[in-house]
Order: C-alpha cells, then structure tokens, then sequence
C-alpha cells in the first residue's frame, strides 16, 4: 500500500526530541498509525482496538510496559480504549527521561485531554492530525483533476491508497463511528435518531448553529443537541468556526458556523451520489466552504500552530467568510467562493471589510478557478494554490 508522506512528520519528530510522550490525535482513518509507524519504523507497535491486546494490558498494566521497556520505544495505537495506561506512563516517564519514547494515538480529542490533565500535564506534546491536505495530495499525485472530484473523494487517504468505492467506503466509515465511538463517547441509546441528527447537521454546513432549530427537527431537547455537538466536534468529524469579536462600532454576530472536517463524508451525509452532481448542487458553496477553511486549520495544525480562524459578521448582513488572525494586529480577510470565474462583484464584502477595519495589506479570495490574480489591495488564488495564499499570510 503506498505511503502518502504528511507534512506533519518533521513536526512529530521535533517533538519526539523534547518530549517523553507525544499523542497524535485525529479522526479515525485520518492516518495517524501509519505516520507514526513511518516516522518511527523502529519503534514497537500495538493497538488497543486488538481486544485481545487490551484484555491482558488491562489485567496486568505493569507486565505490559516491562514487555517494552528495553525496546527503542513505543507506540500504543488509539490509547482512548485503555484510558488508564496514562498514570502508569506518568511514573515511567518521571522515573527515567526517555524523549520520545511513547507515541501514542488517539481518535477522541477530550477522553485524551481528560486523563493527560490528570497525569501528563508538562510531560506531553499534542499534535492533531487531520485528513490530507491539498499539497500532500499534489506531492503524491494523487490529487484528483476536477475540483468536483475532489469534493466528492474527499481527503481520507484509505481511498486514494486502495481502490475502493467512494459511496461504500464513507457508508462503512459513518457505521463504523456510529457503533463505536458513539456508544463509547456518551449514552446514545437511539443510533437512528443520532443517525439522522448526522444528516440534519451535513444539511446545515456553513451556517450559522441553532441548536434550538437543529434540535427541534431531529426531535431532541437542545440540551442533548448541545452535547451531540459537542461530540462530533471532540471526534473531529465537524468544526465549529467561532465568530470574530473585535469590535468595530456595529452589532456582531456571536454565534458559531458549523463545518465539515471532510467533503467526501459531508457530500455522502447529503445523499450525493457522483462529483457530476456538484456541478449544480444547492451546497456546492457550503462544501466548497468547508473544504477551504478545513484546509486552512491544517496548514496550521500540521506545523503545531493554533488555526486562529474566525468568520465575521454584523446584524446588517456584511460578512466575511474567514478571518485570519497572525497576531493581535494583524489579520487577514479571506473570501470564499465556489465560483470558477472572477468578477467584480466578488470583492465586495472584502471592500465593506477594509472600509471597516482601515486594515493595511490585502485581502484574499479563494475560488474553484485555476488563474490566481495579486492585485495591490486584493488577490486571488486558486484552490489549487491555497498553500501559497497562505505562505504569504504567514509570510513564509
């Protein structure tokens, strides 16, 4: 099966060199046992979703570590299944300083913070992992030729890497999350209704999060919502974008937008059938939204940096779709747009932004065409390019 090498493997192991333990977190399937057991082929490797594996590691914890404590190090793959393993790396790791000696992963973002908050608090380094970006995918050649294509295969790399139908495999992949994270994440005793809450959430990407309204209609209490939202979010499948709150003399929306860490999953949720469809697909834009911001939390992430991504809006309709935060004085607008062809009218939120702000510097928009365009005071790119948007935001 071939490798796709990930941008957030130099960053792994820098903090390999300066930490005991590392935990590579991320969706399921999104790739981390296999960056890990590439970017450390020596190391020992055992996964706790091997019931017989967690069995005897449960029954004797101590066994278990002596078994590894002679080998070059370890990795302990989807660690959430045995929660308590952390106290007793906690007195390995303070007993002997061994950097980068256990690597371990984890598909649950607060079961991991929960315990690491308890035990390994000053001892471990975090890393998110999420799907392929879009410079991964070029580098590899793999990157499919439409943006339609891609929106559809999504960014999971087991289907780029083995020939699997699209449809059957994100089917398998929302069963397989349904039966087990979910059940093991919260007290969900209804899967159909959750099921169904899935969809409802897939048909509300990029918009602004009324749990009451979402609640309503899959027939919940807003309570439950919150906490369903909550789950998805701590599992990866969705982002909340929060609103940006400096302010600027005009009433501001505070209420997050909900997105999609996946198109390929999000584009199955919706019932869509071939990348034809989102040719003219009602959520072309909301998809094409959520790959984009999606891409943008990577670039960061992958270099172990917060995303600091906001959106903005005010009560009179203004908007911006993405804004940047480098530093506290310094951001940076983005617009954008599902569109392949550039006009005038594209630039208009980005001209209320600057009349608003007097932000020095340009601002950006990213659109499904193929031609950038830098201009003194906006540029656009391509999707193709987002990598090279960004390095410039970053000045990199």
């Amino acid at each position: 099966m071939k490798y796709i090498k990930r941008t957030a493997a130099d960053h792994l192991k820098s903090l390999a060199k300066q930490f005991p333990v590392v935990a590579v977190m991320g969706p399921r399937q999104s790739g981390k046992s296999t960056l890990t057991r590439e970017t450390f082929p020596k190391y020992s490797y055992v996964s706790m979703e091997n019931l017989a594996i967690r069995a005897k590691t449960q029954e004797d914890p101590e066994g278990f570590f002596a078994t590894y404590a002679d080998k070059p190090g370890l990795i302990i793959d989807e660690i959430q299944e045995v929660p308590e393993l952390f106290s007793y790396m906690q007195g390995i790791v303070d007993q002997e300083y061994k950097p980068g000696f256990f690597i371990v992963t984890g598909s649950q973002n607060f079961l991991l913070h929960e315990k690491i908050t308890q035990t390994l608090a000053g001892r471990i380094a975090l890393l998110t992992l999420l799907p392929l970006s879009i410079q991964e995918l070029v580098k590899a050649k793999l990157l499919p030729n439409t943006i339609e294509e891609f929106l559809f295969k999504g960014c999971y790399p087991r289907p780029y890497v083995q020939p699997f139908d699209v449809h059957q495999w994100f089917s398998s992949y929302i069963s397989t999350y349904v039966e087990k994270d979910v059940r093991q994440i919260t007290r969900v005793t209804d899967l159909v209704t959750f099921q169904r809450f899935l969809s409802l959430c897939a048909g509300r990407a990029g918009q602004l999060l009324n749990y009451a309204e979402l609640a309503r209609d899959a027939d919940i209490s807003p309570n439950t919502a919150k906490a369903w939202i909550s789950m998805l979010e701590a599992s990866y499948i969705i982002m909340l974008l929060q609103p940006y709150y400096r302010n600027f003399n005009k009433r501001i929306i505070k209420t997050p937008k909900l997105y999609f860490n996946d198109t390929g999953l999000l584009c199955d949720l919706l019932g869509i059938q071939s990348s034809k469809e989102l040719h003219t697909h009602a959520m072309r834009g909301a998809i094409f939204e959520s790959l984009i911001v999606s891409q943008i939390c990577k670039y960061r992430l992958n270099q172990g940096e917060k995303p600091n991504l906001y959106f903005w809006r005010d009560v009179q309709g203004h908007e911006v779709d993405c804004i940047i935060e480098n530093s506290f004085d310094k951001t940076r607008a983005v617009e954008i747009k599902s569109g392949m062809t550039l006009i005038p009218g594209l630039f208009k939120n980005l001209d209320n932004w600057h009349d608003l702000t007097q932000q020095k510097g340009p601002s950006f928009i990213v659109y499904a065409g193929r031609q950038d365009f830098l201009g003194k005071h906006h540029q656009a790119y391509s999707w193709l390019h987002l990598e090279k948007m960004l390095n410039a935001i970053y000045e990199k």
